[in-house]
């Protein structure tokens, strides 16, 4: 369901029924008389959806992870805040830029629409800016022929399975964030599906090495052997960003977890 365009709908709706009310019917009811129903149930939450509807349009947007592909950074069920107005001013519904801020930099955490399916929204972090060349072998990660720096973290315990992964400490544009390699995952990119700008990657047994196209970006999970990502269904399109991601304000198995990530 694309919310946006319902909560959009229930504002024209109810902003019909208010001016109605205010420049039409009010004037021709009795002093005193009651309000009628389409007014009481209508009209009056054209102000509270108005409301609702500018803030999470232009300023911030709530959003429940689904997956465990940004483990260990966002674990299933957090609910996330999205800034929407860093990356520019977008008009509701259509997501067409109206007024440019700042660009998505690499190690940002990212939401976007889907690519290949627009009307989902996915989260992943800016791993390659326009024009970079992105090489993934053999789980080591370099931008434009530098190896991006990990250190070793203590192994990550997955609480739901109760495994651990190796943690490693990555540093991606000035970003310190966490991420988990599986030893034993295999480094190829399975199930590549074919995607616009294609021809820009090349695939081995070894991993993947892509060049990005201008106005596109490369992201990745943190979880990097559990997480579809550019490596299989390609770019992600300047006109798909929705926002960058920056606050943890709710989780119902752990209320720890409340509070800013990077």
């Amino acid at each position: 369901m694309n919310f946006a365009l319902v909560l959009f709908l229930l504002l024209v709706a109810t902003g019909v029924l208010w001016a109605a009310d205010r420049f039409f019917a009010r004037k021709r009811r009795a002093p005193g008389s009651p309000s009628p129903w389409w007014v009481e149930y209508g009209a009056s939450f054209f102000p509270v959806i108005l409301i609702v509807f500018g803030l999470r349009s232009f300023i911030v947007e709530p959003f429940k992870i689904p997956s465990g592909s940004m483990i260990p950074t966002l674990l299933v069920g957090d609910f996330i805040l999205v800034n929407k107005w860093t990356y520019g001013i977008r008009l509701p519904v259509i997501n067409k830029k109206v007024l440019s801020v700042n660009d998505p930099a690499r190690g940002d955490v990212m939401v976007f629409r889907y690519p290949a399916d627009p009307s989902m929204d996915y989260i992943k972090r800016v791993v390659g800016l326009p024009g970079d060349r992105v090489e993934y072998i053999d789980k080591r990660l370099r931008i434009n022929g530098e190896v991006v720096a990990v250190s070793p973290q203590d192994d990550y315990l997955h609480p739901d399975r109760l495994y651990y992964s190796p943690r490693f400490s990555e540093k991606l544009g000035g970003v310190d964030h966490s991420i988990l390699i599986e030893r034993e995952a295999p480094a190829y990119v399975p199930q590549v599906l074919d995607y616009p700008f294609r021809e820009n990657c090349t695939y081995t047994s070894s991993g993947v090495s892509c060049v990005v196209p201008q106005g596109h970006y490369f992201v990745m999970g943190d979880n990097r052997d559990s997480s579809s990502d550019s490596r299989v269904w390609g770019f992600v399109p300047d006109a798909n960003i929705v926002g960058k991601a920056f606050f943890i304000w709710f989780n119902f198995s752990d209320m720890k977890r409340i509070g800013s990530f990077r």
